[in-house]
């Protein structure tokens, strides 16, 4: 005999599952604008004092 389905419960894996990816991609996006982000003015002005 078929279970009857658990249509809520299946939804909620759907929406769990949505929400992890959305999840992931945005500290994704985050990460790589920490990585593309120019470097702190006070550092690049300490560098080039040090280099003269």
């Amino acid at each position: 005999m078929a279970r009857a389905p658990n249509y809520g419960q299946e939804r909620k894996e759907r929406d769990r599952q949505k929400a992890a990816k959305k999840a992931e991609k945005l500290a994704a996006k985050v990460a790589a604008k920490e990585r593309d982000k120019p470097e702190d003015r006070t550092s690049v002005e300490a560098e080039a004092e040090t280099a003269e």
